[in-house]
Parts: C-alpha cells; sequence; structure tokens
C-alpha cells in the first residue's frame, strides 16, 4: 500500500472536513454543510463518507481529502500529503532532490528548545512581572535569546545543523565583508510565530531594555512572509466555528497573549504590517467575517486606521475599529484588571462602513449636486459589488440612501449602469431623490416669502432646509426689507436665475384686467400669509415623520434596556405630528 492509499485508509474523509465545516446528516452514506469555498447561506456541499469524496453544487468544487486540504490551506499536494500524513500517523519519504520546506520548520523547532531552555532570571521575570501565568507562558512557547555572538551557533554544530540551514531559516546573519556569521537573536525575550497551521515558521524578539530596536523578526524566508502571516493565528482561529465571532486584531504580541490569558481568545496580531489581501484570502477561507481593529489610538487614530484599511479587507468583512477606554494598550488594561475596559471596547467603536460614508460627507458636503455627487463617486468602490452575501456593501448603499436622499431602487439601477461617470448629472440626481415633495414645499415657502418678505416673521427657527440654495436666500431676507434686495445680492450668481423664476410665478396675475389689479394683490398678499403657515406645518411634519421612521430601524438592532426609550420618543414625536395637524386644520 502506498503512502497515499495508507493515510486515505487511516483517516475518515468526513473527520478531516468536519474539522473545517459542520457537517450533518444528509441519507445514506452522505453528510452536508455550507460550502468553505464560496459563500452560501443554504448548504449545497455535500461528502460521500463511501467513496471518500466531497462535491458542492454550486461552485462545483470536489475531490478527495488531499485536494480538500490543498484548496482549505493553500498548500501543495506534497505539503498537502505531509500534513494528513502526520495527522494519520505514517511516515513520509522525501524524494531525492525534493526541495521541503520542512527542514526550516525542523530548524525553527531546534532553535525553539534552544530558547526555552534559557527562559530564567530576568527573561522569566520579564513576563511575569507583564501578568503572563506559567501556563501561559507554556503554551505559547516563550523562550529567552541570551547574550552572546553565537550561543546558538554553537549548539547547532554541536548537534550537526548546519550554517546554511540556520541562514535559510533566518537564524544567522552572516557578515558580507569578512564572511563571519553570528546569532540573529540575542539578550530578547522570543515569540515562537507559527502559521494558521501551526506550523513554526519564525520567531520575534523583544529586547528587555530600551535597546533599538525594540522589537526584532525572522526576515522574510520561503516560510515566513509577514504580510500572510497573524500572530495567534493558530490558536484564535478555532472561535470562527461560532456563529458571530470576530477576530479582535491587536498590535503586539503580548497583547495578543495577554488577551487569550483573560479570554478573549479571538486576538491576533499583523508582524508590523497593515492588514493586507492575502490576510484577507486567508481569512476569508478560514470563515472569518468580523474583524475588530484594537489599537492604543486616540479617535483621529482609529479613523486613519479605517481610512488606509485595504479595500479588499473592508469589501470582505465587517469591521469596526476600536481603543481601550482608559487609552492603555490591552496587555496593559488587563494587568490593571480592567477587562470590562476591554469588554466595552470590543462592545463600540467606529463601524468602517459608517465611518466611510461620513467621511466622504465630512470631505465634500452634502449642500450642492457637485458634493453629493462626489460622495457617490468616492463610495462607488464599496456600494458597487451587488454579492447579496456582501453585507457591507449593502448597509453601504443603505446608509448612503439615507443621508443622500437617495431612493435606493435609483441608487441601483446607477451603480448597475455602463456609463456611471456620465450619466451622474445634476438631472440624474435630481431623479434619483427622494426628497423632491419636501424640497418643492421648500421652494413653495420661498415663493411666498418673495411675495411679501415681512412673512419670515412667521417662520419659527427650526426648519432645516434641504435645498442648498433655499437656505441661502433665507439668510439673506433676514437682512432684506424687500424682493429686489434680495436679488441684487444674487446678482449675477447661480441662485439668480431661480430666484426671477419664482418672482414671475408669484406675481403672474393671469388674464386679470388692470381694474382688479389692487384686488388681485390684496388676495395674492393673503393667500402668501396662509400658505407660509400652511408649508412650514407640512415642512415640520415631514421632518419628524423623517425622525420616527429613523427610530424605528434604531429599535430593531437596539439592546432591550433602550429600546423603551427609543419607543417612548416616538410615541412624543406621534402626538406631536398629531398636534401639528389639528392646528393646520383649526386655521385652514
Amino acid at each position: 500500500m502506498g503512502t497515499k492509499e495508507e493515510v486515505r485508509s487511516r483517516l475518515g474523509i468526513a473527520d478531516v472536513i468536519g474539522e473545517y465545516v459542520r457537517l450533518t446528516p444528509a441519507g445514506k452514506g452522505r453528510m452536508k454543510g455550507l460550502c468553505p469555498f464560496h459563500n452560501e447561506k443554504t448548504p449545497s456541499f455535500q461528502v460521500d463518507t463511501e467513496q471518500g469524496y466531497f462535491y458542492c453544487f454550486g461552485c462545483k468544487a470536489g475531490g478527495d481529502i488531499f485536494s480538500f486540504i490543498q484548496r482549505t490551506e493553500n498548500l501543495s499536494f506534497g505539503d498537502a500529503l505531509r500534513k494528513l500524513a502526520e495527522q494519520a500517523g505514517v511516515q513520509v519519504e522525501a524524494k531525492y532532490g525534493e526541495k521541503s520546506s520542512r527542514d526550516l520548520y525542523d530548524v525553527n523547532a531546534f532553535a525553539l528548545g534552544y530558547f526555552r531552555d534559557h527562559l530564567q532570571g530576568p527573561a522569566l521575570e520579564y513576563l511575569r512581572r507583564r501578568g503572563l501565568t506559567d501556563q501561559t507562558i507554556a503554551a505559547f512557547e516563550l523562550g529567552y535569546a541570551p547574550e552572546g555572538w553565537d550561543g546558538l551557533l554553537k549548539l547547532a554544530r554541536s548537534r550537526g545543523v548546519s550554517e546554511r540551514q540556520l541562514l535559510e531559516a533566518g537564524l544567522l546573519i552572516e557578515n558580507p565583508e569578512n564572511g563571519r556569521v553570528y546569532d540573529r537573536f540575542r539578550g530578547r525575550v522570543m515569540f515562537p510565530i507559527r502559521d494558521h497551521l501551526g506550523r513554526l515558521v519564525g520567531f520575534g524578539g523583544r529586547v528587555l531594555d530600551d535597546t533599538k530596536p525594540k522589537y526584532l523578526n525572522t526576515p522574510e524566508t520561503d516560510v515566513f512572509r509577514k504580510g500572510e502571516l497573524l500572530y495567534g493565528l493558530d490558536k484564535a482561529r478555532t472561535t470562527l466555528k461560532d456563529p458571530g465571532a470576530e477576530l479582535v486584531v491587536v498590535e503586539g504580541y503580548m497583547d495578543v497573549i495577554t488577551m487569550h490569558q483573560h479570554g478573549f481568545t479571538g486576538a491576533v496580531a499583523s508582524l508590523g504590517t497593515a492588514l493586507t489581501a492575502d490576510h484577507a484570502t486567508l481569512l476569508e477561507r478560514l470563515g472569518a467575517q468580523r474583524l475588530v481593529m484594537m489599537f492604543d489610538r486616540d479617535d483621529a487614530g482609529l479613523k486613519a486606521t479605517l481610512n488606509g484599511l485595504d479595500q479588499v479587507i473592508g469589501a470582505k468583512f465587517r469591521v469596526r475599529a476600536t481603543s481601550v477606554p482608559s487609552g492603555k494598550d490591552p496587555a496593559d488594561a488587563l494587568l490593571a484588571g480592567d477587562d470590562a475596559g476591554i469588554r466595552e471596547a470590543l462592545r463600540t467603536g467606529l463601524d468602517e462602513v459608517h465611518y466611510r460614508v461620513q467621511a466622504a460627507i465630512d470631505a465634500h458636503g452634502l449642500g450642492t449636486s457637485e458634493g453629493k455627487r462626489r460622495v457617490l463617486m468616492q463610495l462607488l468602490p464599496r456600494m458597487q459589488n451587488l454579492d447579496p452575501l456582501d453585507e457591507g456593501a449593502e448597509q453601504m448603499r443603505t446608509i448612503a440612501c439615507e443621508h443622500l436622499g437617495i431612493k435606493p431602487d435609483a441608487l441601483m439601477e446607477w451603480i448597475g449602469s455602463k456609463a456611471k461617470r456620465r450619466q451622474l448629472t445634476d438631472t440624474h440626481l435630481a431623479g434619483m431623490s427622494n426628497h423632491r415633495a419636501e424640497e418643492d414645499r421648500e421652494l413653495a415657502l420661498l415663493r411666498q416669502l418673495l411675495v411679501d418678505p415681512a412673512l419670515k416673521a412667521k417662520l419659527d427657527g427650526t426648519v432645516s432646509w434641504r435645498n442648498e440654495t433655499v437656505r441661502k436666500v433665507m439668510l439673506a431676507l433676514q437682512g432684506s426689507s424687500d424682493s429686489a434686495d434680495v436679488l441684487e445680492i444674487f446678482r449675477g450668481q447661480p441662485e439668480e436665475q431661480l430666484l426671477i423664476r419664482l418672482m414671475f410665478e408669484s406675481k403672474d396675475a393671469g388674464t386679470l384686467s388692470r381694474s382688479h389689479t389692487e384686488q388681485f394683490e390684496q388676495k395674492r398678499s393673503a393667500y402668501a400669509s396662509s400658505a407660509v403657515d400652511d408649508i412650514q406645518v407640512t415642512i415640520s411634519i415631514d421632518s419628524m415623520r423623517a425622525e420616527v421612521d429613523l427610530l424605528k430601524k434604531q429599535i430593531t438592532t437596539a439592546p432591550p434596556a433602550e429600546q423603551l426609550g427609543l419607543l417612548k420618543q416616538i410615541q412624543e414625536l406621534q402626538r406631536a405630528i398629531e398636534a401639528e395637524k389639528r392646528m393646520r386644520r383649526g386655521t385652514a
């Protein structure tokens, strides 16, 4: 029996796949679950336990346990075979001339033994001062690289490990001038770094004093590519099996270790880099859906974090940025006993979707068509993914519609068009708006004030104008006594044409004869006074209705303790709406 067949005979395919996919019975010799290779809500992934094959009726992926591990872990066939053989307890012989990364893992394991053996004295005291228990120190395999230039090198020579192997693993440095080699890590607490499969790929070292650099990592090797690694992911990935689980991305090794010790087992850290598209690919494959970026920064720093976040990360995951309320990093906060502060930080924070919308609005404003156009164009890269499983894109479209006053159907039609930039004209924006009725009423109110500027005294000052032109003219009316003065203020400006049109509309006496002009003017002034009251009440009612709609949306996601308060606000607004209606009927 060959190695492959022996491995297959010892490992049940349902047991192997069951570590990645939650399987349930689906008939004799069949299991089913959600496909790990594409997003789906209804299981289309099936496992034939008798034949030893899997198949997805959705994305058409299929194969045996080896191809499953290759796809899931992004491995070559040789590495997948070795991984499963190790799990099955089968010895795999490397072929002659085959270059395998196994040597690097073995060399790193040799170095880890050396570092672990020297964890004593000041290094061990440092870790204990940082609040780590002996159990945690052992679980994360922490060690110490002693002072001296060749401690590891001497041990390697005595154990038959060559300089070449140590150099390839990044454990030695070679002086280019004289060819001398010496230990890379000296006088540092050592943090072994494992990939998501638990393979030892490298190390991070921290000094015990203020020497620079404070941290030193293994250089890039065949197995250590820091843009693809997350410290602690080999342990944190177990949390991803829970629905709604969040990975918490922190800044340092000690933050990860201390959080795990205190029960926050979803903590990981990047190795001095931002999260990359490679990280996204890996995390998506492992089933991650939500990320929390917890950094020791102020609000400006958190916003910068979200602003610089790779679009791929934002598109694939729901992301929030947060910091510990005390301003400390997570490790120090937990050392001080502030577990509640960490829980509060994980509960709150800046949502990446809301932040991107608000940042675009702050940058461009919503007072003009050009501002709205720029907001939509800035948000387009994140909104245009129409995959119904991309919750972030869907949420961003919803929020954008609420802030910009756009009809959802119209936004979807624009996003789906092939000429987005050319089509986004003022006329197109106006057609997308769902606030036309409110803006028409504002223009009607302005028209009546142009009839008689003295009617501005009837305004109660609570109206928030949607139409930017109306807002500007209303401000001008505060210091003007008649329509001619207002028109003069806007002479030669874009608002001038609108004012002229409104003034002509307000003074159009139709076919009235000259003898009836005075009577017409009196009736027109009386109508203007009544119209101001009526339109202002209508605008006020519209505003309160919009607030009720917003509160109704909030109440569906609010904690139970906050729902009662929101209900009271809704009831108060509804009573105010009825009061406004009664007032309008009473003055009609």
